[in-house]
C-alpha cells in the first residue's frame, strides 16, 4: 500500500487537490508505511539497534514504535527531549507541562529524572491500531502528533526563556557584546 501525497495535511496552507484514493477500507499499518509518510514529509530518519523508526532533530527525536500482538497492537510516537533540566527545577517543569497537558491533546508529556539527578521531558501519543485503522486516520495523526512534539519544544523554550540560553551560548567568543 502507498500513501497518497493529497492525504497528507496541509495545515494552513491551500488544500491540495487529490490525485487517487487510498484503500477504502481499514488497514494494518506497518514501519515501512512509516518510512513512506516520512519520505513525503520529507523528514530525515535512522532504524535504531531495537529496530525502532527514529526522526532526529537538533534538541529531541521522535520515535515510531509498534509494540502488542494482533488485536492489541499500539502505534506509539514517542519524543525524547534531549534538553537537560535540574531537580531543582522540576517542580516548575511540572507545572508546565500540566499546564500543557491540560490544553492540548498531544503530546501528553511526562518528566523523566534520571540516576544523576538531570531531568528530561518525554512526549507521547498512541493509538490502537490492533483492529485495522483508516489510512487518512492513520496519517493525519502521525502528521499531527510529529508537528505538535515540534510545536511543545517551542512552547517550552517560549516558556522558561531557554531561547535567550541558546543566543547567549552561540554569541559566546565572538567578539560582539550582548
Amino acid at each position: 500500500m502507498s500513501i497518497d501525497p493529497s492525504s497528507i495535511p496541509n495545515f494552513g496552507g491551500q488544500p491540495e487537490e487529490p490525485e487517487g484514493s487510498g484503500p477504502t477500507g481499514p488497514i494494518l499499518p506497518d514501519q515501512d508505511l512509516v518510512k513512506q509518510l516520512l519520505d513525503q514529509m520529507e523528514l530525515k530518519y535512522v532504524v535504531d539497534d531495537e529496530g525502532d523508526l527514529a526522526a532526529p532533530w537538533e534538541e529531541f527525536r521522535t520515535y515510531f514504535m509498534f509494540r502488542g500482538e494482533a488485536e492489541q497492537q499500539v502505534f506509539s510516537v514517542r519524543t525524547f527531549y534531549d534538553r537537560q533540566h535540574s531537580i531543582e527545577d522540576k517542580p516548575k517543569l511540572l507545572e508546565a507541562i500540566d499546564d500543557w497537558n491540560r490544553r492540548t491533546l498531544w503530546p501528553k508529556v511526562y518528566s523523566h529524572t534520571h540516576d544523576d539527578g538531570s531531568v528530561r521531558l518525554i512526549g507521547e501519543a498512541q493509538m490502537l491500531i490492533g483492529t485495522g485503522v483508516s489510512l487518512e486516520h492513520f496519517v493525519s495523526s502521525t502528521v499531527s502528533w510529529v508537528r505538535a512534539s515540534i510545536e511543545f519544544d517551542k512552547w517550552l523554550v517560549e516558556q522558561f526563556g531557554l531561547e535567550k540560553e541558546i543566543d547567549s551560548s552561540e554569541g559566546e567568543g565572538d567578539g560582539e557584546g550582548s
